[in-house]
């Protein structure tokens, strides 16, 4: 198979590809297949952890919106100006796959499998400044990112253009 490019994706893969997976049969029933490069994780340490200004905002946050019991979820999708960007909710379930990671401090993080490539080894802090308060990621795996700090570049995938 030669290499075909995704309008948009930036890349171009083949089947020769070393990390190329597939789905076993799907091609041969006609069923379009898309190829996806599987990035392995290449952190030492802990998956996430949190500053302990960070711990104490999102618990306070959980509480004050009445989830006491749940947790914040940490994730990375393709987008922004970079490439990739980074996402936050609340969850108050844990997904097939997901990590989940108990600070110091009792905040609960939870990360899918899909983001941890992207995002092992990161630090998520709270920040309060003039210009912006909010939750930050300190990202390892950033190769660079955006003037916002919301997407950021990673070797480990193309970015799209702005």
């Amino acid at each position: 198979m030669t290499g075909v490019s995704l309008p948009g994706m930036g890349a171009t893969l083949s089947a020769n590809d070393s990390n190329v997976s597939s789905v076993s049969g799907a091609s041969a029933l006609g069923i379009p297949v898309l190829e996806v490069p599987v990035i392995e994780p290449t952190f030492a340490g802990p998956l996430v952890t949190m500053t302990e200004r960070a711990e104490e905002k999102a618990m306070t946050m959980l509480a004050e919106k009445g989830h006491t019991q749940g947790m914040l979820r940490v994730f990375v999708v393709g987008g922004g100006c970079s490439g990739w960007q980074y996402g936050m909710a609340i969850a108050e379930k844990i997904d097939e796959g997901d990590t989940v990671i108990v600070t110091d401090g009792g905040a609960r993080i939870v990360v899918d499998a899909d983001s941890v490539p992207m995002i092992g080894g990161a630090e998520v802090d709270y920040v309060e400044d003039l210009m912006k308060s909010g939750f930050t990621i300190y990202n390892p795996n950033a190769t660079a990112s955006c003037a916002c700090g919301s997407s950021f570049q990673a070797s480990g995938g193309t970015p799209r253009p702005c």
